[in-house]
């Protein structure tokens, strides 16, 4: 069996304002996974575009997420952090990805037809499309592992069955070529633990979300000190104290949601919050959450305004990166082309 060298790829779409969210279901277990891991992360903007976006804004969300995975703690000195479109042999990987992939698994893909809705007909290639570019990003690196969540699962097994085909259909060239039975390696999904899904701070039933009308709904993560303790004491609750045990959360969604932002937030399990915290009312337990919240979020929100008022040197991360991410891409894409039978220079 070919031997791959480990490797762990993220990405982040720039679109719209990063939350809590975000930050608690992936960005803050990107931080922690630098620590065991050579990581790649990427600003995935060219998936941006499926929809439409305004290109001024296009362009601030890049450099704000980036500005997110430095001020969380990612250092771009030891591991790669880039933006998608600096680096061509995505969308090259993709387009032999495309003529790999077949029709019907594209067709299976739920995420296309939830994004596309009734309209199917008037949505964009690329939407449809967005899978294989999703398996080029990865397999562009050889990656071994992504963290995935529940909505991009389906995409990753599409990865792995582009991975698998490319190697059937190849498998002589690839072994002419040197790269003995397999040239991409299965990816793997990177399971941390379970991730905190955030609900809507207004309505525990719904998922924290940046298309929410109320901004009350949500912690922004450039939300100042003032502004997160506002929503936190205006979150919804119900009247009942909150209970001891883990069991006695199931049938009240909105208590449930503030015990495991709290959780998340001081790396503990739910069980251990209301074991402090039970019996008591939710002036209190507020009170401590905003706490909590402002001594980890506040930092992360000063930092961000910090580096958005220097996109300078946001650019120039993102540059070296981009140099670093296209070395090991044209690597990849230059052995692509010869096990496919393309002709190039040399």
């Amino acid at each position: 069996m070919a031997q791959f060298k480990e490797l762990v790829f993220s990405g982040v779409q720039p679109t719209g304002n990063l939350h809590l969210g975000n930050y608690l279901g992936a960005i803050k277990r990107f931080v922690t996974m630098q620590e065991t891991h050579d990581c790649i992360y990427c600003v995935v903007d060219m998936h941006a575009i499926t929809v439409w976006q305004d290109p001024k804004e296009l362009n601030r969300q890049i450099r704000e997420v980036t500005a997110a995975f430095l001020a969380a703690g990612i250092d771009p000195s030891k591991h790669i952090v880039f933006n998608q479109s600096q680096v061509s042999q995505h969308a090259e990987l993709a387009w032999v990805f495309n003529c790999i992939a077949r029709m019907g698994w594209a067709n299976r893909m739920t995420q296309f037809k939830e994004k596309a809705g009734k309209d199917r007909e008037n949505a964009s290639v690329g939407l449809f499309a967005y899978p294989m570019l999703m398996a080029a990003d990865i397999l562009v690196y050889r990656a071994t592992h992504v963290p995935v969540g529940e909505d991009q699962k389906q995409h990753l097994e599409l990865t792995r069955d582009v991975a698998q085909k490319f190697n059937n259909d190849y498998a002589e060239s690839i072994a002419e070529h040197g790269f003995g039975d397999a040239f991409f390696p299965l990816t793997e999904p990177l399971i941390a633990g379970p991730a905190t899904r955030v609900m809507s701070l207004r309505d525990g039933s719904k998922k924290m979300s940046k298309s929410d009308p109320s901004d009350y709904s949500r912690i922004n993560l450039t939300d100042d000190a003032d502004t997160i303790a506002q929503k936190i004491r205006k979150a919804k609750t119900d009247p009942e104290p909150l209970p001891s045990e883990v069991e006695g959360l199931k049938t009240r969604p909105e208590a449930e949601n503030l015990v495991a932002i709290y959780a998340a937030l001081t790396d503990a399990q739910p069980a251990d919050v209301l074991r402090d915290h039970g019996g008591a009312q939710f002036s209190g337990f507020k009170a401590s959450l905003v706490d909590v919240a402002v001594a980890k979020l506040s930092p992360i929100a000063g930092e961000m305004r910090r580096l958005m008022a220097d996109p300078g040197h946001i650019d120039t991360v993102l540059g070296e990166g981009s140099a670093k991410a296209r070395v090991l891409a044209a690597q990849t894409m230059d052995a692509v082309k010869d096990i496919v039978g393309f002709v190039r220079a040399h």
